[in-house]
């Protein structure tokens, strides 16, 4: 009788193992088979041209345009604000050599009055990946932004740009390929951003807005990088003064 019961609980326990083993399995397989995919549409259109083709008529309100990353393309519009048209251009995953390379297609031609820039996080992610080459990134990520506001400057247009926002808690399957060295390096590649600050580059200071107590907010994350709702509406508390203050000293262009 003992040993019936035994056999039962050893089958539980085993049909149990298998259950979560097998589910496992399938998470870990959709995960590789989504990267697979993104990594192959990547192949196929490396700037990410195709995301962005439709033409937009001009605008009589000044028009604001994100552009960059997965941040910047899940920025929403500020609530109940229409003196100005939104237009969004950011691209999933990119890097700052990405970004760059597809702004003249994507914000050129778009005559923005006021770019607000989120890009970087996906270039100091690769670090632990390539330890030897931190300085080499952290270098080209600086050189790539810089570049990017002065082609916004060239095009006439006002700049905000953001920080870089902090990380949040990473996930046990992400911590092997994660390391301290990509939030110092945000820290550090923030200090090099605040000091792009002037008469046309104004600084939203999204590290600031999203910290608490020396870290992350937790209760503005959705994961370890993207903002949910609430991380966006504590950024647009601080956009829209800003914005009010560039419409009052920037006329529209013609």
């Amino acid at each position: 009788m003992k040993l019936s019961r035994f056999l039962r609980l050893v089958l539980l326990i085993g049909g149990a193992l298998l259950a979560v083993s097998l589910a496992l399995n399938v998470y870990l397989f959709r995960r590789a088979e989504q990267y697979y995919i993104d990594l192959n549409a990547v192949r196929l259109d490396p700037l990410g041209l195709s995301a962005y083709s439709e033409a937009l008529p001009a605008s009589d309100r000044l028009r604001v345009v994100f552009f960059g990353d997965s941040r910047a393309a899940r920025w929403p519009v500020p609530e109940n604000q229409t003196d100005w048209e939104f237009i969004n251009r950011g691209v999933e995953a990119q890097t700052s050599a990405q970004s760059l390379l597809r702004f003249q297609a994507h914000v050129q031609p778009l005559q923005p009055d006021i770019v607000v820039v989120q890009v970087g996080v996906n270039d100091l992610k690769t670090i632990p990946l390539f330890p030897e080459r931190k300085t080499a990134i952290i270098a080209a990520l600086e050189k790539n932004i810089h570049a990017i506001v002065q082609q916004a400057k060239g095009l006439g247009a006002r700049v905000i740009l953001t920080t870089i926002f902090p990380t949040g808690e990473f996930p046990l399957e992400r911590r092997l390929l994660w390391s301290p060295d990509i939030e110092s390096a945000v820290q550090d590649v923030n200090v090099y951003l605040r000091s792009l600050a002037d008469s046309e580059v104004s600084i939203l200071d999204a590290a600031v807005v999203l910290s608490k107590d020396g870290r992350a907010n937790a209760a503005y994350y959705d994961d370890e990088l993207h903002l949910n709702q609430a991380g966006y509406v504590a950024l647009n508390r601080e956009l829209v003064p800003m914005l009010t203050a560039l419409s009052n000293s920037t006329e529209k262009l013609p």
